[in-house]
């Protein structure tokens, strides 16, 4: 039997629903309790997950195999929501059906969350977040997005691994990671092929013409960068674009973190200028 449930709806009910499947187990149908288990956590997952609340992503599951579709906005939350999905006991494969469209434009939500009692499962959690983090800011940055860049992360580790194409490339790669709270320590062990560099940028360029990036995308990525950034404090800090154009007001604490926070928004795609006049330093 296919079982489908809403994120939202499996993390409001799903305690809720443990009497009637205890009972169904008691009854022979033990292959369903664990289907619905497994469904369970993996909508749960999916719903505290930061990268991954904001998409509608519809899970099934039979027999250990969990499909999953819907429509995500890069290949970072499409290999993210496989990690997670991979990671729940019980689950044996994952048949991953999630489309990317770039042009969704989704904002943040907060939600309060839990960390799942396992602490080796909260653990991976925690890496594949983190990896899909520091893969989105390589996505939205104009310099890097394009690249041919792997990311792993484990506890707070971040190896980086690919072609960055220029040595200005790979270094600002690393300050992206660097700059990224819960990351320790990183590994740039990205490469520098002077051959390739001349043809990604323009790949680069080509698709940055070719794409629609709309204002709203835009002040997505620049209010989600300011949150991945550990020297930024973004609750202060307030974003509006227009035409491509950020407007950047509220208040920071120095002229340094001002000039993060400019810098910040100027290297998001599709940026065509930053305006920080409105931006007060308090400290």
């Amino acid at each position: 039997m296919l079982l489908r449930q809403s994120a939202l709806a499996i993390a409001i009910t799903g305690l809720m629903t443990l009497a009637p499947l205890a009972q169904a187990a008691e009854g022979g149908n033990s292959g369903q309790l664990s289907d619905a288990r497994q469904l369970g956590a993996i909508d749960t997952a999916f719903a505290l997950n930061r990268h991954l609340n904001p998409f509608d992503i519809d899970v099934s599951v039979e027999d250990g195999v969990a499909t999953l579709r819907g429509v995500v906005e890069s290949t970072a939350e499409r290999d993210l929501a496989a990690e997670l999905a991979s990671i729940i006991e019980g689950v044996r494969e994952v048949r991953n059906d999630l489309e990317i469209d770039p042009a969704l434009d989704v904002s943040p939500v907060d939600v309060q969350t839990r960390l799942p009692t396992d602490k080796s499962l909260a653990q991976r959690f925690d890496d594949a977040t983190l990896a899909a983090t520091v893969k989105s800011k390589l996505l939205w940055n104009s310099n890097t997005d394009g690249l041919d860049i792997q990311v792993r992360a484990e506890n707070g580790v971040v190896g980086l691994s690919g072609n960055a194409g220029t040595p200005v490339a790979k270094e600002l790669a690393g300050e992206l990671v660097a700059n990224t709270p819960e990351v320790r320590e990183v590994h740039n062990h990205l490469s520098i092929s002077t051959a390739d560099s001349t043809s990604a940028e323009a790949e680069n360029a080509a698709t940055d013409a070719a794409a629609s990036i709309s204002d709203s995308w835009i002040n997505s990525k620049v209010r989600s960068s300011f949150l991945y950034s550990r020297n930024l404090d973004a609750l202060n800090i307030k974003v509006d674009t227009k035409d491509g154009f950020v407007s950047l007001s509220g208040t920071v604490l120095s002229n340094a973190e001002k000039r993060l926070a400019v810098e910040t928004a100027r290297n998001i795609r599709g940026v065509r200028g930053v305006d920080a006049d409105a931006l007060r330093i308090t400290g």
